[in-house]
């Protein structure tokens, strides 16, 4: 297995951890729900830094060269991701849950809307 982790900096941004949430729940997510050997894809944020991104868990056999939803992120944002690397995955363990679904994230979550 892969890994991809892309980090923007949205100092230089109209964009906020908000306002990209929203996309999320609006379409950012959906598209990447049929992408063919992705694993598992979460976006994450950091909202005191006003850092925004996303992790890709890709399967080894995944075509790099696949054609990829259009990066949304990136053209909302301004500018493409201020850091973007890859790695080999050299092992994967899912711990002790209550055996629910994962959860859809905070975009998705009352308190992650906006009024």
């Amino acid at each position: 297995m892969k890994a991809a982790i892309a980090w923007w900096d949205l100092s230089r941004s109209d964009q906020t951890n908000a306002s990209l949430r929203e996309y999320l729940r609006d379409e950012g997510v959906e598209p990447w729900e049929h992408v063919p050997g992705l694993r598992l894809k979460f976006w994450i944020s950091d909202e005191p830094t006003g850092r925004w991104g996303a992790v890709m868990l890709w399967d080894s056999t995944a075509d790099p060269d696949a054609p990829l939803p259009p990066n949304r992120a990136s053209e909302l944002i301004g500018y493409p991701p201020t850091h973007r690397m890859a790695f080999d995955v050299e092992a994967v363990v899912e711990g002790l849950h209550s055996g629910h679904p994962l959860e859809r994230g905070r975009a998705f979550a009352p308190e992650g809307r906006s009024s």
